[in-house]
Order: C-alpha cells, then structure tokens, then sequence
C-alpha cells in the first residue's frame, strides 16, 4: 500500500522526524516499508522560471527562442511550445535534470543552430496530467528560482508498505498515523468535517433501501446529494490520489478513492436518476446469470453472489464493482452514496470466483471498521459539496440489521509480563491502548477490560491484546539478559548445508524465490509421482510438489507477464513422491527429498555502449553448476553426462553424478512444456537432489607451495565426428598422462566444408609441470604423443597439420 507523507501530516506532526526515521518506526510498528520514494528528489534542478524575453527561431516557423531567468543567472532556451510568451512564469529544467516521463536527462544542445540550456515543462512531461497542448503557466506571484517541487506541491515522500492481511485497521492514511501516534506517543488528528445539510430535503425523500440478505450485508448506508455538477477535482486532491499511484478521473469517484485511503471506508456514488424506482436492494443474485461491471466486462454471477439491486435490475456486485448501468458520468446531477458493512466471507468467495480484485473487494475481504459507514458518507458529501455544488439532504438512509457490539476482553498485567519476559509498567499498557483508539469497561490493578474497537477485527483473543503491547512498545526496547545458560552437547545445524548453498549462489548473483508446496494433479504427475491431499483447499492445490521445477516455470511466467525478462533465480525446498503403486500405508511409502532448483532466462547482459545483448544459454546453466561443485569442494569427485540422459521436460540435457548415483539433471525446456506455463522465452533449468548431494564426504584440502619449476605448453588440433564431445577428448587424455599433463583448456573450433559436413576441428591447449623437477622435451614430447595416439585410436581422429 502506497502512504503519502504530505497526507500523513494531515493527522499527526512529523514534521521533527527524517523520512528514515519514520520508515523505521513504521517497520518496528509491524508496517514494514518495502520502498521509499522521494519525489522531492525525482524533481532536482526543476525550478521557477521568469520568461524574460521571446523570439522566433532564425531557422524554424514553430519554435521559439526564449531568455529564461532561473532566479540567478539568464538561459537561452529553444521551446516548441506555442503559447510560450514573456512575462510568464514556467518550470524551468535545468541542465542535468532528468525529466519524468520520458526518463531522459537534459544536456546543453545546439537546436537549428541555436543553443539551449534547458527545457521549458509541459504538465505532461511532469507527469502531473495528460495535458500536453503547451507549457505549463505558473501563478505570475510565484518566484523564479524556487524549488517547482515545492511550488507545485510535488516535495511528497511515498512509503510502500507491505501489510499483513491482519492489519485491515492500518490500510488507510488514518490508521497509518493511527499506529505512528501510539509509537511516538503523540496525539493523532481525526479528519475534521462541517456538514451543511438541506433544511427542506431529506435523503429519505428521494431514495430507499432494503437489505434482504441481512448475514452478508451489516449494515447500509445511503445518502442523497442534488444538483451536483460533474467535473475535475481541486488541484489538491489530485495531487494527494497520484501521488499514492491513482489516476483522478472526476471529483465524484476522487472523493470515493480519497475517502477509502483516508479512513478505508470503500464507498460507491449511484446516478440516482439511473436507479430504476430510487430504491436500492441488497440481495442475492439467485437466477440472474450475466452482469456487467465498470469495466466493460460481462461477469458470470452464482446464485449466492450479494449483489445490489434497484426496482428492476442489479447495479453492482457487493463490496467489488459498481456496474455499467448505473455509473456517475458527465450528466449526473443527483447522486446517492453507498457506505456499507459487507461479510468478508461473501465478497471474498465472490471476488475469488470472478478473478476480480479491487481497492474494495481487498478492504472488505479483511473486515473494515464496522462503525465508520455513517462519518464516511457524511464525510464524502460534503467533499462532493466542496467539490462540485450541490445541495446534502438532510439524514442518511440508514439500514442496521446487525449493530456492533464491542467485544470485552480482559487483559491480565501478570500474564502480559509472562509471555513478554520482562516488565511494562501498567500506566504504559493502558496508554498503549489509549493511543490505538481502544476503550476500557473496567480497571483493576490486576487487569484491563478492554473493549475491541470496530475497526480491529484481527483482536480476538488475550494474547492478540499483548502482541498489540510487544508491538507498540518497540522490539528494540526488550531488555538485554544478561546471563543465557546452555547445555554444552554437539548439536547438528540440519540447515546449515542449504544455508551454505544459499550464500554461494546469492554471491553468484542469483535471486532465491519461495514457492508454494502445492500443484494440482496434472502439474504435479508430469514431474513426478504425486501424493494427493485428504482435504485440498482448492483443486489447484491437491497434490503436494514432485519436483521444483514447476514452481521456478510459474515464478519466471509471473516474471515475464510484468516485463521482467532477464532472471537468475535458484530455490531450495522439499518434493515429496510415492515410492509405491498402492496405497499410502506408512512413511516408507512415499520419498521426501530436498531439492535445489537453479534458472537462466533472457539475457545476461543488455547492450551496452561497449557491449552488445547476450543471452542466457547452456553454458551459463553448466558454468553455475560446476562452479557451485567447485565451492563445496565437490568437482574432482562429480562427473558430468551429456544427452545420454533421456528427459521428457529438458532438451540438452546433462546430468550430474557420483559414483553411479545421479545427482542432478538439467538443461533447455522443452518448449512443448514452456507453453503449458505461458512462456514464450528460452529457460534453463538445473535440479539437483541436496539429500544425495550431501551424503558425498567433501575431499580433505591439500595445500601446495607455489610451482618452482616452468610450465610448458603444447597446442593440438584434431579433426573429429562432428556430434563427439570434447569432455570426452578431455578425459581421455588425462588418463593417457602419467601425471604431468595439469589442465586442458579448448580455445577453437571451426566447422566447413573444407573438413567435411559432419566433422569438426577442436584447438586443444595442454598445460604440462612437475612440481619436483624442470621437464625435458623428451618427456613432454613422450606424453603429448601418448595422448594424442590415445585420442587418435579412440575416436578416429586425425591430427591436422601432421
């Protein structure tokens, strides 16, 4: 979720604290800040410009050239803009300053032959609307120089904060400041509001409402505006919706959107006038099959579905999407507000089937405030008022079938200090609850009776009440024990293995994922032998894993469809496969392994100015492999195996083995089964089995003193099969060398018709040294052709040149 630090000082001041320091009291509060950005920062070297001066270009009918001051110095400025004129006030882009949208730094230019030093900004290019006609003209009492962040009210910080489904209180600025306030022990601003309502109209006059489902919908609450004009919000209130990522469409959805990230009160504004009867009816859907939501879309309802209903037809689905056939629009005059209570359960399971999420549908699927509906449609009329005219009738249509009791729960101070180990003070735990908006029924020395608040949902239990205690009074501030007693017994780090593995692939520049441990049968079955689940959830998740690789193929599609198409991921986790045709009787019926999953997708490196693209291929999957071999020591024991290993998921596949046992396999997928995952993009896939993997006892390290004897070279070049691979070559000749031949590295291969269609020239370079003795000629030229005679009579091959 998206909070805007401008909007946060609405409630509480702040203005004393860094943009880090709030982001780490918004962390240790439990709102843990993912990303921060600083729009004040994005707009450097913008500033207020004074047009002094405006020509036309010598050399071109649609430009002009300017004398633009920037609060110190004159800058010539070549603009295309036509209404350019002197005398305005303009944001000025100076030298340096990277412009939003586009993303494109400005630099001193030469246009038809005259110089420019900047850039004179259109509010498209700033990105603070589509409006590209011209530049943007300031208020002339505004001074040149200033900071345009500042004077455009642009100087925002954003906090993207990762909330827990729990914290259904926290998705909102409100409950943000809410939380800051208890932390920082500092009084928190509740949203002022000045109701002027009608003296003649009442909202009962013009509208009305029954709830017949009285389990899915609460409460419901209508209120009724006249003569409202439709039309763009204040400057302000845009400012506020984009700065958190929405685009502001007309004052009437705006003052939706704003007061749902106020308060998280979603709110949806009828056409009264397109309201069959002015009556509105929450129900189920029963044998209506078809509607069709905001977005254009015809959505397939069950007969459980809550929907709302006027006289003749449904006008939108419960607590998701208002429909079609009753939206606010340019001619809307009379508008009637929708603030409701509905059954998390029911707009859940409807968003869910219908694959349709929204800002509302994600609010009341986690419970919003059971006792805000009525303040958040008197706090939404009065916006409209103040933003488009109108007239408020009197009173709200207000249909309570289930009221709110506040729960009691008592919270013991001596249990408090037994689960949280240390001491608060009971005027601290009462002063915690105080600054979170809780109530008290009763006070003794030995305990709170606390009552539960509407909008904390998540508050069931005692120890839900001593979490909000940890919580608010700072893990930082747990005391120290200063004396920790154990047991001196060798203990085993059961993780430490794929922890080590984690570290080497993380220093290779790898990213780990996390993946769910459940696929659905057909997934499941082409990996492996699946295990079913007695009661699945949900028919995607019925069988447990068989093999990583599905979960890495769903992570890179997921990838891919936002545009991240270069990927280096790995993940470690358990696959689990029967180990027998019958039924599951005990454990020994099914395999538990542990299995790391590596992938290569896209390219390894973009063009560059010194470089061009290069894309991931074979060799980077087996380069990471056995360098991964290597860091664990495991390379001089571990063999590979080339295309002799017959896989229905990979094309050139290798495998990795010790002894006879198979450690891994791996190589291109096959696209037959990239399509099932809507991957459209070579991938490399390697899976290696961290139980076998494991059980190899790692070589004891022998170090060496540094070589005092020369090293010698040999260079050979073979003609061979074309389909021969050179690993193959390789060992051959080491085990012709009697120990002097060191290292083999392969430097050519060529391929023409000149050598023949199907074979193959391969450049060898030997690297020959004792580490006793200087080598003599004889010696090398002895071993050097006792390999190549070796490799000669294994493979048919000719030497070229000889």
């Amino acid at each position: 979720m998206l909070v805007s630090l401008n909007w946060l000082k609405q409630y509480i001041d702040l203005d004393d604290l860094s943009v880090d320091e709030i982001e780490n009291v918004l962390t240790q509060a439990g709102l843990e800040v993912d990303e921060i950005k600083d729009y004040s920062k994005q707009f450097d070297k913008f500033v207020v410009g004074y047009v002094k001066e405006r020509k036309k270009h010598p050399n071109a009918d649609k430009l002009s050239v300017c004398v633009v001051n920037d609060g110190n110095e004159d800058l010539q400025i070549v603009c295309g803009a036509p209404n350019v004129d002197a005398g305005q006030k303009i944001v000025l882009a100076k030298v340096g300053a990277v412009v939003p949208v586009g993303d494109f730094e400005i630099k001193k230019a030469k246009i038809r032959g005259e110089h420019s030093f900047g850039m004179i900004c259109s509010e498209s290019e700033l990105g603070i609307s589509d409006n590209h006609d011209g530049i943007m003209v300031l208020d002339p009492d505004t001074k040149e120089g200033e900071d345009a962040a500042k004077v455009l009210g642009l100087d925002d910080v954003v906090y993207d904060i990762s909330m827990t489904p729990n914290r259904a209180d926290a998705l909102h600025h409100y409950g943000v400041a809410r939380d800051l306030g208890a932390c920082l022990k500092r009084p928190v601003k509740f949203p002022g509001m000045e109701l002027k309502e009608s003296a003649v109209d009442k909202s009962e006059s013009f509208a009305s409402i029954e709830v017949e489902d009285t389990k899915g919908c609460g409460r419901y609450v209508g209120k009724v505006i006249k003569g409202v004009t439709v039309k763009e919000s204040p400057e302000w209130m845009q400012r506020k919706l984009t700065a958190i990522g929405l685009r502001p469409i007309n004052n009437i959805v705006d003052v939706s959107n704003y007061v749902l990230h106020e308060i998280g009160q979603p709110l949806h504004t009828f056409d009264l006038d397109k309201l069959a009867g002015n009556k509105i009816i929450v129900k189920q859907a029963g044998t209506k099959k078809k509607f069709v939501t905001l977005d254009s879309k015809e959505r397939e309802l069950a007969a459980d579905d809550l929907m709302i209903c006027d006289a003749e037809k449904e006008v939108a689905i419960a607590g998701i999407m208002g429909g079609e056939n009753s939206e606010v629009t340019n001619t809307t005059t009379n508008v009637l507000i929708e603030s409701a209570y509905f059954n998390p359960s029911y707009v859940r399971r409807t968003a869910k089937r219908l694959g349709l999420s929204s800002d509302a549908s994600y609010r009341f699927e986690r419970g919003v405030n059971r006792e805000i509906q009525l303040w958040a449609a008197q706090r939404a009329a009065q916006l409209i008022m103040e933003t488009g005219g109108g007239e408020i009738c009197e009173g709200e249509i207000d249909i309570h079938p289930n009221p709110y009791v506040a729960p009691v729960i008592k919270l013991r101070y001596p249990r408090v200090e037994k689960l949280l180990g240390y001491t608060i003070a009971q005027a601290e735990v009462k002063s915690i609850f105080e600054y979170l908006g809780f109530s008290f029924e009763e006070e003794t020395e030995e305990y709170l009776a606390i009552k539960i608040p509407g909008f904390r949902p998540d508050i069931e239990r005692e120890i839900d009440l001593i979490e909000e205690v940890a919580r608010i009074y700072g893990y930082d501030n747990i005391p120290p024990i200063e004396k920790i007693t154990v047991t001196l017994e060798a203990k085993v780090d059961e993780s430490a293995f794929n922890n080590k593995l984690s570290e080497i692939l993380t220093s290779f520049g790898y990213f780990e994922t996390l993946t769910n441990s459940l696929l659905n049968e057909q997934t499941a079955s082409t990996f492996g032998k699946p295990i079913a689940i007695m009661n699945p959830q949900t028919i995607e998740m019925s069988h447990l894993r068989t093999s990583m690789v599905p979960g890495m193929l769903y992570t890179v599609a997921k990838n891919l469809k936002v545009k991240e198409s270069n990927l280096n991921l790995f993940e470690i986790g358990n696959v689990f496969n029967l180990a027998t045709d019958g039924e599951i009787k005990n454990f020994a019926d099914f395999n538990e392994d542990t299995n790391l999953v590596i992938a290569l997708t896209g390219k390894k490196v973009d063009t560059k100015w010194y470089m061009d693209d290069t894309a991931y291929s074979i060799y980077d999957l087996k380069g990471t492999v056995n360098a991964l071999m290597r860091k664990i020591s495991l390379d001089k024991v571990t063999k590979d195996v080339y295309h002799e290993v017959e896989s229905d998921i990979y094309d050139n596949t290798f495998a990795k083995y010790f002894k006879k046992t198979q450690l891994g396999i791996g190589g291109k997928v096959k696209a037959e089964v990239l399509k099932k995952f809507d991957i459209t993009q070579d991938v490399y896939l390697f899976e290696l089995n961290l139980n076998e993997l494991s059980k190899i006892q790692v070589p004891e390290k022998k170090f060496e003193e540094l070589l005092k004897f020369p090293k010698v070279y040999r260079d050979v070049t073979f003609i061979v099969d074309k389909l021969l691979e050179t690993g193959n070559i390789e060992e051959v000749m080491f085990k012709s060398s009697k120990g002097l031949l060191k290292n083999i590295s392969l430097f050519d291969i060529f391929e023409g018709e000149s050598i023949g269609a199907d074979k193959k020239s391969i450049t060898f370079r030997m690297e020959y040294f004792d580490h006793k003795s200087t080598l003599t000629d004889d010696k090398i030229d002895k071993e050097f052709w006792k390999s190549i005679e070796r490799v000669k009579k294994e493979f048919n091959a000719e030497v070229r040149g000889s």
